[in-house]
């Protein structure tokens, strides 16, 4: 290792312990323990299958409201232990087994699960077996994220991946950073991230909706789009990519208008009626497990992909959109595009992670959460120590381009113990983390769904920062 990183780890842990001196709240009381979940870690996560389905229903769901993913919650006091290296690297999940997001539950698992058994059968990470905690990330005002948060910090977790859903990542950040652990998302998309006081502790391998907002507006205007009316839940996630959105198509010469809804809402009839009265070419529709009920409504207003250009973006990206719209007619949104990150390395990994799970039916995110794992066990390899702060600290440098090329962790980790710099290109892309902890490229997957009601990529547009 370079003299400057351990010059650079001395001085983050100095100032780690300051924060952490300083850091206090009263304590909140967790729920009793439901049984989702363990303390005792395990190689491999071994729950209960999340749901792949995306049910539609009547009722309100519990994704939270705008309000909810403003503030986040209160740190309260770290548990005893947390942060601290005990010679195991300890991985803890906070994905979508319940919830809006469930759909994603099932890919993100299954990649960590893999990358879990990846470096194990490469001789562990710091001469151990990885271990890993199962956990649900659930939605609504994160209540059960917490749940979970609680448990693995009570745990030792070194580091937690999750959430999904951006929001819920808002509801648990202060405490698993406050607590000096790190949080590594393979989801989180929206912008608030990038300029987090996150005591340089949260990461992503997701890139910003800074850059998807580019690539779906850029693909509207192509298609031939001229005025777009641009659907979007109320959360943080939603409201800033319909930002980026709107102003992107408006630079590409197109008129555009946001509508923003209340997710939680018994029904959509105003807010697609609203979007309907501007008479658009092209709707852009930024949702959740609420989509195939925003869809039935678009359809019954005329605005429906039979009818007009129709968008989606990552998080309504599903194999079972269109079953779940009309169960009789998985043709019902035949044609209707969107965008989502791509996995540049998907078919020789999905064959893969498809053998690993063979129940997978989708696959999205996948990629970023295998490339969690994987660059967290680098690191800790660099740092040699599993203690969080240290292991930060070399999580950007392993993905830099200054160091060999590597795309395996057991190809990586030999470099290092050669003593070598690496540059870890996952199984997502080249990654190249910037300072903020996230990837400052992508290349996102133009979807579009058949009359089999599968969303299948049609094509790839590669975007950077400063494109």
């Amino acid at each position: 290792m370079k003299r400057s990183k351990w010059m650079r780890h001395l001085a983050v842990l100095a100032i780690f312990a300051i924060l952490a001196a300083a850091c206090g709240g009263e304590d909140t009381a967790a729920p009793p323990d439901d049984g989702a979940a363990t303390d005792e870690p395990t190689d491999m996560a071994a729950t209960d299958e999340p749901t792949d389905d995306m049910a539609a229903t009547d009722e309100p769901t519990d994704e939270p409201t705008d309000d909810a993913t403003e503030e986040p919650t209160d740190t309260g006091t770290a548990p005893e232990g947390a942060g601290e290296a005990d010679g195991v690297l300890t991985l803890g999940l906070l994905l979508p087994e319940t919830g809006d997001l469930a759909f994603l539950g099932p890919p993100e698992i299954s990649g960590v699960e893999l990358a879990v058994e990846d470096m194990n059968e490469a001789g562990g990470v710091l001469g151990e077996d990885v271990a890993l905690l199962p956990g649900d990330s659930g939605d609504g005002d994160g209540t059960v994220a917490n749940q979970t948060t609680d448990r693995h910090l009570a745990a030792g977790a070194d580091a937690i991946i999750g959430a999904a859903a951006s929001g819920i990542s808002l509801t648990v950040i202060d405490k698993i950073t406050g607590a000096g652990v790190i949080q590594f998302s393979p989801a989180n998309t929206a912008q608030t991230f990038t300029e987090y006081d996150d005591n340089g502790l949260y990461f992503r391998t997701s890139p910003s909706d800074i850059l998807q907002g580019r690539v779906l507006a850029e693909t509207i205007v192509a298609d031939g789009g001229t005025n777009v009316a641009i659907l979007s839940r109320s959360d943080d996630y939603g409201r800033g990519l319909a930002e980026v959105t709107e102003a992107a198509a408006i630079e590409a010469g197109a008129q555009a208008q946001v509508f923003i809804y209340d997710q939680q809402a018994q029904n959509f009839d105003a807010d697609v009626a609203d979007a309907a009265a501007i008479g658009p070419d092209a709707v852009v529709l930024i949702g959740f497990d609420e989509s195939a009920r925003i869809l039935t409504t678009m359809i019954e207003n005329g605005i429906g992909p039979a009818d007009v250009l129709v968008y989606g973006t990552d998080g309504n990206r599903s194999n079972d959109l269109a079953t779940t719209v009309d169960p009789n007619d998985p043709a019902i949104l035949t044609g209707m595009r969107g965008t989502s990150p791509a996995s540049e390395a998907a078919p020789e990994f999905i064959e893969r992670l498809l053998e690993f799970n063979p129940d997978l039916t989708d696959t999205i995110y996948s990629g970023e959460s295998y490339d969690a794992a994987i660059i967290i066990g680098l690191a800790a390899e660099v740092a040699g120590t599993d203690e969080p702060v240290a292991v930060a600290a070399e999580i950007n440098d392993v993905t830099r381009p200054e160091g060999t090329v590597c795309t395996a962790f057991a190809e990586c980790k030999e470099l290092i113990e050669g003593g070598e710099e690496i540059d870890y290109d996952g199984v997502s892309g080249p990654l190249d983390f910037l300072e903020a902890g996230e990837i400052g490229a992508a290349t996102y997957d133009i979807w579009e769904i058949n009359a089999e009601g599968e969303a299948e990529t049609v094509d790839q547009q590669q975007i950077t920062a400063e494109d």
